[in-house]
């Protein structure tokens, strides 16, 4: 893309006075870099993608309220993270989180391994042992 065509839409960044760094060409077809405030299908897609962890995260929430998954679940979809990631966070087997995610298993969870979430989530274990929903 040209300099002179870098989108300048409004976008997620206008809001805030801010612009994003990206690449284009000069007029002698060298690349350079160019501000932008936005491109419209960038922000459609950053505004679905965030519109949908909201959404996993409310869920998780209710489902942490009618004791149907442990806390570690929805602290897991509020730090964006997937199984897999946190598994490795953790330096534990991913059936060994999913299992952590039933409310029966986590009650009966050690210090030690509530620990490891803790700080993967970069919280107290208290706050993961006691987290209400309301």
């Amino acid at each position: 893309m040209k300099q002179e065509e870098v989108p300048q839409d409004k976008g997620n960044l206008s809001n805030k006075n801010m612009k994003e760094l990206v690449y284009a060409t000069d007029e002698k077809g060298n690349y350079t870099t160019a501000l932008s405030t936005g491109w419209e299908p960038k922000t459609i897609a950053l505004t679905n993608s965030i519109d949908e962890i909201s959404e996993r995260i409310a869920i998780a929430k209710e489902q942490v309220k009618n004791n149907e998954v442990s806390p570690i679940c929805y602290f897991m979809e509020v730090s964006r993270m997937d199984i897999g990631v946190l598994a490795s966070y953790v330096g534990m087997w991913q059936w060994r989180v999913k299992r952590h995610f039933k409310p029966k298993v986590f009650a009966g969870l050690s210090d030690t391994i509530l620990k490891k979430y803790a700080e993967s989530f970069n919280i107290s274990i208290e706050e993961l042992k006691n987290f209400k929903t309301k």
